[in-house]
């Protein structure tokens, strides 16, 4: 007898910013296994943690439509992450500087 799953349709990590739909037909307590339907070749079932699972939907047009808000959203950011991204290198960039003259004004000491 088959378990009828509620909410088959996973979101599952694929890198920052992004997360691939995921088909769960099988689940216990600490894994999922299943499919990937957007890839070109689906293969055999795999199995995850459940942890790996970011969110679960009870449809494949709503797992979508979720992820895609779900871009929009990292998306409002990306101005902010590469303006803080290049104050990391200018402070990088002060401290390398910092570093390297004090070595050498020690070497002039001595």
């Amino acid at each position: 007898m088959s378990q009828t799953i509620e909410r088959p349709w996973a979101l599952m990590r694929h890198h920052a910013g992004w997360a691939d739909v995921f088909h769960i037909e099988k689940e216990s307590a600490d894994s999922v296994t299943g499919f990937y339907p957007d890839r070109e070749t689906v293969g055999p079932p795999v199995n995850y943690s459940v942890r790996a699972v970011l969110a679960r939907f009870p449809t494949l047009e709503a797992a979508r439509a979720a992820r895609e808000g779900a871009v929009a959203e990292w998306r409002k950011h990306d101005a902010a992450v590469r303006e803080a991204e290049a104050k990391l290198r200018e402070a990088e960039k002060a401290r390398e500087d910092a570093w390297l003259t004090c070595l050498r004004e020690a070497a002039a000491a001595h």
